[in-house]
C-alpha cells in the first residue's frame, strides 16, 4: 500500500487512496498536511491530530490508546511531518468534510452558558467564577425554576477581590433561547436525581432514560442553531448522554443520521476527573496504591465500567481492580453517610477539568473514540482532541476492550 500526496484548494493532502485531485511527488517542507481517510459517519473521530504513524488508519478503538500498536511504513518526509506535529486526519466520507479542513478556532477567552442550577450546576458555577478569570469572558446561567437564576446571579456577582472588581468573569441570567450563543454549553440539568435513601446499585445509570430524553432535546436545539462550540455534559450518566447528544444532533426529522449536527470533537463528557481524584485520595491513604500518584491512569466512564490502572509501567491487575472498586463506589459511601455526592464531582470533573480543557492542558474527560465516549487523559488542540498514548500492558488493554464493548451496548 502506497501513500499518495495531493493538492486541493490550497491544502496539502495525503491518502492511501487514489483521489481525483492534483497529484504531487513530495510533501512541502512546511505547513499542515491533511491525512484524508474514509470510514462510515460517526463511527469514530472525524478529525484528530496524527502524533504517530500508527494513527494513519481508518480503524479506531481503545487500541488507539496503545503506543505499542504497529505502525505502517510511510515516506520519510511524511514521518518527519508527523514528528513535527504538522499532520491532521480528516474523514473524507463525512458529508461536511470540507468544513474540517481548517484548524479549529482557538480563543483567548470563552463565553460559557450553563443549564441547570441544582447541586452540581451551582457548585460547578462557583468553581468557574472563582478560578476561570484567565480563560472565561463571562458566564450565562439558565434554570427554568423561578428565582433560582436570580439567586445565583445575585450571590456570585457579590464574590470578588477588593479593588480588582473585574478579575472574575461576570455572571448573567440568560433565556433558554440564548444557551447556544456562546462558545461552551454546559449541560448540568437532570430530570431525576436519586435522594440519599438510595445507597446501593448503579445510581448513575438509574438516571439514564429520563436524562437521555432531556439531553436529546438540547442536542436538537444545538443542531437548529448550527452551533459551533463545545457541548459539554456533566449530568449522569455522563458518557452515554454524550453519545446520545452526538447522535441525536445528527438525525433528521425522519430519524436518519445525516451528519448535519455536532461534530464528535464538539461533544465532551466531564465525569472522569473525580474518578481520577478519588483514586488519588485512596492512593494517599494506602501505600499499596502509591504508584498511582506518579504513574497511574484512569480510563472509561463515570460509572461501573471505570478502569483505574495502579501504574502503567508496573501494572498490577489485582491492585488496579481494587482501586477501581474504591473509586467507582465512593459515591455510595457518601450516600451511606446521608449526603449526596456532588461537591467533588462538580469541582474535579466539572470546573477544574473544563478550565484545563479550555486552556489546552492535559486533563481527564471523555471524548469520542471508535463510536463511544471513552474517558482518558487528553487535551484540546487546534487539530482536534489528542488522547494520550502510552505502551499499555495486555491485561489493561483487555479491561479497556471490555469497557468499550459495554459502552457500545448501551442504546
Amino acid at each position: 500500500m502506497k501513500m499518495n500526496f495531493y493538492r486541493y484548494n490550497g491544502y496539502t493532502l495525503c491518502s492511501w487512496d487514489a483521489l481525483p485531485y492534483e497529484k504531487i511527488d513530495t510533501l512541502p517542507a512546511a505547513g499542515e498536511v491533511i491525512f484524508l481517510f474514509r470510514r462510515p459517519l460517526l463511527s469514530g473521530r472525524e478529525s484528530y491530530p496524527v502524533t504517530d504513524a500508527a494513527l494513519l488508519t481508518e480503524r479506531e478503538s481503545v487500541d488507539t490508546l496503545n503506543a505499542s500498536a504497529p505502525a505502517p511504513a510511510i515516506p520519510s518526509e511524511l514521518a518527519e511531518a508527523v514528528r513535527a506535529g504538522r499532520v491532521r486526519a480528516v474523514n473524507g466520507q463525512h458529508p461536511r468534510w470540507q468544513e474540517l479542513l481548517s484548524p479549529l478556532p482557538k480563543k483567548e477567552k470563552y463565553r460559557v452558558n450553563l443549564l441547570g442550577l441544582g447541586d452540581v450546576g451551582s457548585t460547578l458555577l462557583m468553581g468557574l467564577r472563582l478560578l476561570g478569570g484567565d480563560v472565561l469572558s463571562s458566564i450565562g446561567l439558565c434554570d427554568l425554576r423561578e428565582n433560582v437564576p436570580r439567586r445565583w446571579e445575585f450571590e456570585l456577582n457579590q464574590i470578588g477581590l477588593p479593588w480588582d472588581y473585574d478579575a472574575l468573569p461576570p455572571v448573567e441570567i440568560i433565556s433558554p433561547e440564548e444557551l447556544f450563543s456562546g462558545e461552551v454549553f454546559l449541560f448540568c440539568a437532570s430530570r431525576f436525581v436519586p435522594d440519599t435513601a438510595v445507597r446501593d446499585g448503579d445510581v448513575r445509570m438509574a438516571q439514564y432514560e429520563l436524562n437521555r430524553d432531556l439531553v436529546a432535546q438540547y442536542a436538537k436545539k444545538a443542531r437548529q442553531a448550527r452551533y459551533k462550540g463545545l457541548f459539554c455534559v456533566v449530568s449522569d450518566p455522563v458518557d452515554p448522554l454524550c453519545r446520545a447528544a452526538l447522535l441525536e444532533s445528527n438525525r433528521d426529522e425522519a430519524g436518519n443520521l445525516d451528519g448535519l449536527g455536532l461534530f464528535p470533537h464538539q461533544v465532551r463528557g466531564f465525569g472522569l476527573g473525580v474518578m481520577n481524584a478519588r483514586a488519588a485520595y485512596y492512593a494517599k491513604k494506602d501505600p499499596r496504591f502509591a504508584g498511582f500518584l506518579t504513574d497511574g491512569r484512569s480510563f472509561g466512564p463515570h460509572g461501573e465500567d471505570l478502569v483505574i490502572a495502579n501504574s502503567v509501567s508496573h501494572y498490577d491487575d489485582a491492585l488496579s481492580r481494587e482501586l477501581t472498586d474504591l473509586a467507582a463506589h465512593a459515591n455510595l459511601d457518601m450516600r451511606r453517610m446521608g449526603f449526596k455526592p456532588f461537591v467533588a464531582p462538580a469541582l474535579s470533573s466539572g470546573a477544574l477539568s473544563l478550565l484545563l480543557c479550555l486552556r489546552g492542558a492535559w486533563h481527564c474527560s471523555s471524548a469520542y473514540l471508535g463510536g463511544v465516549f471513552m474517558g482518558g487523559r487528553n487535551r484540546e488542540t487546534p487539530m482536534g482532541v489528542e488522547f494520550e498514548r502510552l505502551p499499555l500492558p495486555e491485561e489493561l488493554l483487555a479491561r479497556l476492550r471490555e469497557t468499550e464493548k459495554k459502552l457500545h451496548a448501551i442504546p
